[in-house]
């Protein structure tokens, strides 16, 4: 079967990743499949790729986004090439992920699915942008009109941001006509509370299955380093922190606060991209930028006592998954799919504020072997596909 599958990046990020994955399973099962994105540079040559677009065309989508709130309406002419390539590609399987990112034009994608009633149509939902008027996530403004008709986003300055309008109403009405009334559809969620909310939104006619993400344990395991002792961290407690940027959603300021709780015993560890705007943040943090090395980051992962996952907002994020395959604890807080990876032999489950993740850190007695007895319990070597 030919499979084209849509992902806003290819195998970088969490969820180009989690595509690319996908595609190499299907790959060896012997169908082929071509992976459509439309942002950075593709991080997998192993896979037949196709980019959406330029860097321009990313742009001036992000520019409309930032005056008018019209995120996921630009993109019209990349996508219309695109379309015409798809059209004589002629897959028997299209497999959504994340279609909002700058690079793609929704109605004219949809358009393309409608037209197309004998396609297989797959979506697997990354976060919650597909039945909103404008945001990804919604918990941290405790907004809940996307169950009925968005209005004055709380979030409007919130990714995909917008500087000027308000265009939440307008989208949410567009969104709930296009996304609906399609035939095959059926949506994937990495997460039971994703599923749970999608039943209460527009997409509610739709079948959904729940899969767990999960990732190639033939890199994330038990990595040796000279982590330690590069850094001066030899009998010290190290505590990690890893995102692709580091934001309030992601509690960059809750860590800061850990860091100020934490006394000498303690070494606190970041990876990812920092914002400009938190570039004076405190020297007892050790910021690693982000890497796109899998191996790399497994031998951070093992080099950590305990692994920490403050996210306000979330699905259901790998790094829980890559920590744990690298047999080191988890402590994340009690918000969306987060928790769903851990039980009580492998980390913590905690409320929302930095003195909890410090109590936590008191009560950390897990065992290595533990917590890749609970990797290998959420199935993270083999992707459960179709084929």
């Amino acid at each position: 079967m030919k499979y084209l599958f849509i992902n806003s990046v290819a195998g970088v990020g969490s969820t180009g990743k989690i595509a690319a994955e996908l595609c190499r399973q299907l790959t060896a099962k012997g169908h082929h499949c071509v992976f459509a994105y439309g942002r950075e540079k593709a991080n997998c040559d192993d896979l037949e790729t196709y980019c959406i677009g330029s860097e321009a065309d990313y742009k001036i989508h992000g520019l409309e986004t930032r005056l008018f709130d019209t995120h996921g309406f630009g993109s019209k002419g990349a996508t219309r090439k695109f379309l015409k390539w798809a059209e004589e590609y002629d897959p028997d399987v299209l497999w959504l992920h994340n279609i909002h990112g700058y690079y793609l034009n929704v109605e004219l994608l949809f358009d393309w699915i409608k037209s197309r009633p004998d396609m297989n149509v797959k979506w697997t939902l990354h976060d919650c942008w597909p039945f909103t008027g404008h945001c990804a996530y919604f918990d941290y403004a405790n907004c809940d009109r996307w169950k009925i008709q968005c209005h004055d986003c709380p979030q409007k300055k919130a990714y995909p941001a917008s500087a000027l309008l308000d265009n939440s109403q307008k989208n949410y009405k567009i969104k709930a006509q296009l996304f609906t009334g399609v035939k095959n559809m059926t949506l994937i969620t990495p997460s039971q509370w994703l599923a749970d909310l999608v039943k209460q939104s527009f997409l509610k006619e739709y079948p959904v299955e729940v899969v767990y993400n999960t990732i190639n344990t033939n890199i994330f395991k038990p990595t040796d380093s000279n982590f330690r002792k590069e850094f001066g961290f030899e009998g010290k407690k190290v505590v990690l922190g890893v995102a692709n940027i580091w934001e309030k959603r992601k509690g960059l300021d809750d860590l800061v606060a850990l860091s100020k709780l934490l006394d000498d015993s303690y070494r606190l560890v970041l990876v990812g991209k920092i914002p400009e705007e938190n570039r004076t943040l405190p020297k007892s943090i050790l910021f690693i930028p982000r890497t796109n090395s899998p191996q790399e980051l497994a031998a951070l992962y093992t080099a950590a006592d305990v692994f920490v996952n403050p996210t306000h907002e979330d699905n259901y994020p790998t790094v829980n998954l890559e920590s744990l395959a690298c047999g080191t604890p988890v402590i994340t807080y009690r918000t969306g799919g987060s928790p769903e990876s851990l039980d009580e032999t492998c980390g913590l489950v905690v409320d929302c504020n930095p003195e909890s993740l410090w109590n936590a850190l008191q009560h950390m007695n897990f065992s290595r072997d533990d917590c890749l007895r609970r990797s290998k319990e959420l199935n993270c070597v083999d992707f459960r596909i179709d084929g």
